[in-house]
């Protein structure tokens, strides 16, 4: 803790004078273009993946960079897009998963969580078609191949997740609003999207801003 605290009073003393404008512009109101919906793993840090300054990106994180699909049960994801959407008005929406993901190895294994971990438990199940998605692309034999096609399949199965959102649905059939599949990969520094004309994840240097 004593590193984070000494990285706000850095923050304050050396960051903060250098945007004394920006900060000035953002105390009064924000108008970010993208949605960023990402796993709340450590090692992942959308601000320096994107090299977003702030007011750029409004960001939701949770274990899994999971979606559940619209219902009238009120949950902070949920609500969160549906401001977004709604008020901020953001153009694009991406999903970006990463590798070594922590919640895509529970999906694998889910009765493993069960008894200890029943609400983690409970909350990958609205991955669980990406596993059985998997299962139908990847042996389950290589087991890092397999984590891979999981990975993937869970952003492309929380893509189809945001389009029952009612704005969210709306916004796409007005052409106001892009959807983008990411895969973040921490070894490399690399980003891979999903590219709908191969039906599969590329380079985002091959892929631009391409939706998915």
């Amino acid at each position: 803790m004593k590193k984070i605290v000494e990285g706000v009073l850095r923050f304050k003393e050396e960051v903060y004078p250098q945007h004394l404008g920006l900060f000035k512009e953002l105390s009064s109101g924000q108008s970010p273009e993208v949605l960023m919906i990402t796993c709340a793993d450590s090692r992942v840090d959308p601000g320096m993946i994107t090299q977003a300054n702030p007011g750029e990106l409004f960001i939701c994180r949770n274990a899994g960079n999971i979606v559940p699909p619209h219902s009238q049960h009120t949950g902070g994801m949920t609500a969160s897009i549906e401001y977004a959407v709604g008020v901020l008005k953001v153009s694009d929406i991406v999903v970006c998963g990463h590798t070594d993901c922590g919640a895509m190895k529970g999906v694998m294994n889910t009765d493993a969580l069960k008894d200890d971990l029943p609400h983690v438990c409970n909350w990958l199940s609205h991955s669980k078609a990406a596993v059985h998605v998997a299962r139908e692309k990847t042996s389950e034999d290589d087991q890092e191949a397999f984590l891979k096609s999981v990975t993937e399949q869970n952003v492309l199965l929380q893509l189809q997740h945001l389009k029952t959102h009612p704005l969210v649905a709306a916004g796409i059939a007005a052409g106001r609003i892009r959807l983008h599949g990411w895969v973040y990969d921490i070894e490399h520094g690399e980003v891979r999207a999903y590219n709908n004309g191969t039906d599969s994840f590329m380079p985002l240097a091959e892929t631009g801003a391409a939706a998915a």
